[in-house]
């Protein structure tokens, strides 16, 4: 860790090395979400209440499920099967904020910061939790099924490290003194 700590106190907040850093922290990020998404179905999958009316299009079961599913009931998708996915996501975002802003960026943050970063993060994970179900219900059904909670996450990872890398860097937590440059 001391090589990690030269390396920090040498580019600071040189963009290219807050990339490094945002890349390495998102990896502690994925396993704590990979974790969760694993776990979280031995503790939701009893549950059975159906989605509401609202929600009840996005997770379409026929889009969702090729025939039977312990997790659709009278033609509607479950709790049981949402709510692994949207925890095990909001969860690991809620602790790769503080992380990062910490860690990566070394800010403080502001409350307008954390509203907009919860209702980016909640929006991106809405579509990841209709992601991550769709794949899964996809790979359920081939040789990949043992992988599919797994496979599923890691795609919306990526989505979600795709956008809050930036969201963090350019307006979160944009140093607002003097930025140095990239390189």
């Amino acid at each position: 860790m001391g090589f990690l700590k030269k390396l920090d106190a040498r580019y600071g907040n040189k963009g290219l090395w807050q990339f490094v850093k945002f890349t390495l922290l998102s990896q502690t990020i994925t396993l704590l979400q990979l974790l969760l998404a694993n776990l979280l179905p031995f503790v939701f999958d009893g549950l059975t209440a159906k989605l509401p009316a609202f929600l009840q299009p996005v997770f379409d079961p026929a889009r969702l499920f090729e025939g039977h599913s312990r997790y659709v009931i009278d033609g509607a998708v479950t709790w049981g099967y949402v709510l692994p996915f949207f925890l095990s996501n909001f969860l690991a975002n809620i602790y790769g904020y503080f992380v990062n802003m910490k860690a990566t960026f070394r800010s403080s943050g502001t409350r307008w910061g954390l509203a907009v970063y919860l209702l980016t993060v909640i929006a991106l994970i809405l579509f990841s939790t209709w992601l991550q179900g769709y794949i899964t219900a996809k790979l359920a059904v081939t040789s990949a099924s043992g992988w599919a909670r797994t496979i599923a996450a890691m795609a919306a990872g990526m989505l979600q490290f795709l956008i809050i890398f930036p969201l963090e860097k350019f307006v979160l937590f944009k140093n607002r003194e003097k930025e140095e440059t990239a390189f």
